[in-house]
């Protein structure tokens, strides 16, 4: 037995005890009682969410089943990270259409957009950038979380797939990445397409907004990520960023639906990092964000760690998903080559 179920079976049997010999005691305050032990056992069964180790393969509304990448076990987490069952991926599912009787949970239906993080990053640095996709009310959003430093991006793209695939009643898949994300999600393109596979009846694609994104070689990556310590820190997918582009790039396909791209850097020839050439946003370069394909273009004064939490980046990405365009129609600036 481990700690946490110890502590929750010795708070119930001391709370039981006294409410069984308390035998003049009010049922009101034996209620009370169990309602604590209840708070307590939540109390105790709450997680971080998930950081380094653990990558979302199933969604549901706001509950989600997460698999570790150590030891390949899974756990059942609601939206407040509490975790409700841990073991094997069916015992998981299990427990949750458990829930899902109990609680009369209504099934998915509509638009959503699936929100990807960078590297080094979890799912909650998206929060606010899923918050504010969230408040028009035509969107489900999922703020999904996979461990960067812990996998390579085919695995990564493997673990979107599932995501994606559990997303039972989801009429149409959108997506928007920070930096790294933005190769999962390009990856999983080329091996959607590679396995001639389709998505799920009655879905469809809908856009994509890629934010900072590295679509060419990271100068970057090259110049950090050296020697079996960088590389043991960083993980396998920055390793392939840095010495292993040239077998990365043919697997990452350039998306067949609409997508748009938003830059960070200075709108100068310096940038923000004197160690890359030409315009920066501290980390990737302006030139490196542009994919022939992409339906529009804009470059926004900021910052690439602090990229997910600008509101005019909120705002353009809102305004492409709903229309095609960050701006107008008009003023649209594909990248053609």
């Amino acid at each position: 037995m481990d700690r946490r179920r110890f502590c929750a079976a010795s708070l119930a049997t001391l709370f039981g005890a006294r409410a069984l010999f308390a035998e003049d005691e009010p049922a009101g305050n034996v209620a009370e009682l169990e309602k604590q032990v209840a708070e307590l056992m939540t109390l105790m069964s709450k997680t971080g969410g998930g950081k380094q180790f653990w990558a979302d393969v199933w969604c549901f509304h706001d509950w989600r089943i997460q698999c570790n990448s150590i030891t390949g076990h899974y756990r059942l987490l609601d939206g407040s990270n509490c975790r409700h069952m841990s073991g094997t991926y069916d015992e998981c599912r299990a427990k949750m259409d458990e829930i899902r009787a109990s609680q009369k949970l209504q099934p998915m239906q509509g638009k959503a957009i699936i929100v990807l993080h960078g590297l080094f990053r979890t799912r909650t640095s998206m929060s606010s950038l899923g918050s504010a996709l969230s408040k028009s009310g035509a969107y489900n959003v999922f703020c999904v979380g996979y461990p960067t430093t812990r996998g390579s991006i085919e695995q990564h793209a493997r673990s979107l797939d599932n995501v994606i695939r559990s997303l039972e009643g989801i009429s149409e898949i959108n997506f928007i990445a920070h930096s790294l994300g933005n190769l999962v999600v390009r990856h999983w393109v080329h091996d959607f397409t590679a396995e001639e596979r389709a998505l799920p009846h009655g879905q469809t694609f809908g856009r994509m907004v890629m934010l900072a994104a590295p679509n060419r070689q990271p100068k970057l990556a090259t110049i950090l990520v050296r020697g079996s310590v960088a590389n043991f820190v960083a993980g396998p997918a920055a390793e392939a960023m840095a010495t292993g582009w040239e077998k990365l790039e043919p697997k990452l396909a350039t998306p067949q639906f609409e997508f748009g791209v938003l830059a960070g850097g200075k709108g100068d020839n310096k940038g923000f990092n004197p160690l890359l050439p030409g315009d920066d946003d501290g980390v990737v370069t302006v030139e490196s964000t542009r994919l022939p394909g992409a339906r529009d273009f804009r470059l926004v004064p900021v910052l690439h760690s602090f990229f997910m939490n600008d509101r005019r980046v909120h705002e353009y990405a809102m305004r492409f998903f709903e229309h095609g365009h960050f701006e107008t129609e008009e003023t649209r600036q594909p990248i053609t080559a």
